[in-house]
């Protein structure tokens, strides 16, 4: 193989800069347990504790103490890709009750069981676009207003096919209509919104998005999660064709980067989803049986006939998210989202009552977080924030976003004391 491709050594395949090449010894001193412990505790002590209000994708909502302990059984951590059916039917029942949640949530009839995050998430729903859409077409419309993590995954995506990403406005938080009608033809492949949008704003115009995009043969990709969905208006009753977004603000604290993507999409397209799909069946003696009824990978299955190059999935996490809803309860889930409205408009208008502050921006419904106006400068407002244990978004010069997902109400009346005082 060297000999083929010109190279003596495989060495020679490697450009590795001498200044970070491993020469055989790390340099660590040794420690015992208990010293390795005291360095690891002294270093984390110098972490500042911070109430964190930021949300814009990560929300850290109380996991109940519940998930913990299922979820950290050992067959659930030991476990693998569920291969076996015949050693695995607990965690493929789990996975099948996650696609079971998505599909009462969304409306839509099919579910893979998670992908890596709401951005490749987001990736994948435009590849699928560009397949089964009838006639030719190449253009991807996303909001102006996009988190930058999502907006570049879905340009790797779409690198190397005929899809371009473009942008469509949005007007006080929520979709231009007029405008993204004027941006609206057959050339048009994907047409994607959000609800809530980035800015925690609801969005109003959801049955006419759809309107468009199916006057357009688009494919309409709706973005949420499941606390949202639990309480706004079901997806496939305004017409999208595939709900993308994150499933992991149950189950998981925030975790920065770490996500569970959710893909839920109509019958029609079963064949072209990505991942994995757990079916229910029956054994030998008429016993109910879960299994991996369709896997699209290219790794092991369909090779170059893949729909996604995804190589393993979310599944424990999936588990978590699983774990949480059910023990919430379809009561318990609508009266989260409920307060993550309430006590949205609450913070808001509290804030409002400050001088110098105007909130929300937006004079629309919330969810969960939104965005103020300050006449002060925003960054400096922000650090003072930081110095007294509170962390914020900076989204504009004199703009700053806040979440009130996970955050206890005597946090949020110490926030609204400390913002007082910055901006006196």
């Amino acid at each position: 193989m060297l000999e083929a491709i010109g190279v003596e050594t495989v060495d020679d395949l490697f450009d590795i800069p001498t200044a970070v090449e491993f020469d055989d010894a790390f340099g660590i001193d040794s420690r015992s347990e208990q010293e390795t412990r005291r360095l690891v505790r002294s270093i984390l002590g110098r972490n500042d504790t911070l109430t964190e209000l930021l949300g814009r994708g990560h929300y850290g909502y109380y996991i109940p103490s519940l998930v913990n302990h299922l979820a950290d059984r050992s067959e659930f951590l030991t476990s693998y890709t569920q291969y076996q059916p015949e050693v695995s039917q607990g965690f493929l029942q789990v996975l099948f009750e996650y696609q079971s949640l998505l599909v009462e949530l969304t409306g839509l009839e099919i579910a893979n069981c998670s992908m890596y995050d709401a951005a490749t998430a987001l990736g994948e729903a435009a590849t699928l676009a560009e397949r089964v859409r009838e006639t030719s077409g190449h253009r991807v419309l996303v909001p102006d207003r996009l988190l930058e993590g999502r907006r570049s995954t879905l340009e790797n995506y779409v690198a190397g096919t005929d899809l371009v990403v473009e942008e469509y406005p949005l007007d006080d938080g929520v979709v231009d209509l007029e405008g993204l009608e004027g941006m609206v033809d057959e050339d048009v492949v994907m047409l994607y919104a959000e609800n809530p949008t980035v800015r925690g704003t609801i969005e109003e115009g959801l049955e006419s998005i759809g309107d468009l995009a199916t006057a357009h043969d688009a494919l309409y990709v709706l973005g949420s999660d499941p606390i949202a969905l639990s309480l706004l208006q079901r997806p496939a009753d305004v017409g999208a064709d595939v709900v993308v977004g994150d499933a992991s603000v149950l189950g998981l604290p925030t975790s920065y980067g770490m996500g569970l993507g959710l893909f839920a999409t109509r019958e029609d397209f079963l064949r072209q989803v990505p991942g994995r799909l757990v079916g229910a069946s029956e054994d030998a003696t008429d016993r109910r049986a879960y299994t991996l009824t369709l896997q699209t990978r290219e790794q092991h299955i369909r090779r170059e006939r893949a729909t996604s190059n995804i190589c393993t999935n979310q599944a424990w996490v999936a588990l978590r998210t699983a774990i949480h809803a059910a023990s919430l309860g379809p009561h318990g889930m609508v009266d989260l989202a409920k307060r993550g409205v309430t006590r949205a408009e609450d913070l808001a208008e509290r804030l409002d009552e400050l001088t110098g502050v105007t909130a929300p921006v937006h004079d629309r419904r919330h969810f969960r977080e939104f965005v103020a106006h300050v006449d002060q400068p925003a960054a400096p407002i922000a650090e003072d924030l930081e110095h007294r244990g509170f962390a914020v978004h900076v989204v504009g010069e004199h703009e700053i976003q806040m979440c009130v997902a996970g955050v206890s109400d005597a946090k949020l009346e110490r926030f609204v004391a400390a913002f007082k005082e910055v901006v006196q």
